[in-house]
């Protein structure tokens, strides 16, 4: 018999449903990105958000500029070390791993995305998608992901618990890129979108890898033992 040295990443449970809807962010992705390819300006949707969010002042500049911190390296960087460590702590190796590897490919993602799509703010600096918002949405991802496993979640709660998370994540930092004039708002939209594809994706193959792992290693075991 074979058996798995920690719990699934991605609970079986939530894999249809996530997969739906990691689906259809990657449609939004895809849409807004050939929508605004080399563009400069922001769209109606755009200005009209932006006319309402920007330029805010004391005490709410504080908390955007608090907020954007936390996608810059530094306050990433503290942010992912902690993650990490809980999941030691808690013995999900797999979660650890996710956090490394499902944060890391949506910032690298968006990364790539804004080369290829070419939208500029501010007449120089790349835009689409938001990095920033990618970067907390996933990590958003991660931490209810765990969540989901160690309460043993259903679909619906599951479900629900990482929706939830990645909307009140990707809300609160999207928000802040809007404020500062960091980004426009269909950025910050494909940004969480972008982390709603990769995380679930990346999940997904952390534990096929883990499973192939263990399953290696317990034919081996066998072939020792005869």
């Amino acid at each position: 018999m074979t058996g798995r040295p920690a719990p699934a990443v991605l609970p079986p449970s939530l894999r249809v449903w996530l997969g739906l809807i990691a689906a259809l962010a990657a449609l939004v992705v895809v849409v807004l990105g050939v929508l605004y390819a080399d563009d400069s300006k922001p769209g109606m949707v755009d200005a009209r958000i932006w006319a309402a969010v920007d330029g805010v002042r004391p005490p709410w500049r504080q908390v955007a500029l608090a907020t954007d911190f936390l996608g810059e390296p530094a306050g990433a960087a503290t942010l992912v070390v902690a993650t990490v460590t809980g999941c030691l702590l808690l013995r999900r190796p797999r979660a650890a791993v996710l956090t490394v590897a499902g944060v890391g490919m949506a910032v690298g993602t968006a990364t790539l995305l804004k080369s290829l799509v070419g939208r500029t703010i501010h007449d120089a600096h790349l835009s689409y998608p938001s990095g920033h918002t990618a970067f907390f949405t996933a990590l958003a991802l991660v931490v209810a992901l765990l969540a989901t496993g160690r309460l043993g979640l259903g679909r619906t709660a599951g479900t629900s618990l990482v929706l939830a998370a990645a909307l009140v994540a990707g809300a609160a930092m999207g928000w802040a890129q809007v404020a500062l004039g960091a980004h426009y708002p269909t950025d910050v939209l494909g940004g969480w979108c972008t982390a709603l594809v990769v995380v679930p994706a990346t999940a997904w193959l952390v534990d096929r890898m883990a499973d192939w792992l263990v399953d290696r290693t317990a034919d081996a075991d066998r072939r020792e033992r005869r």
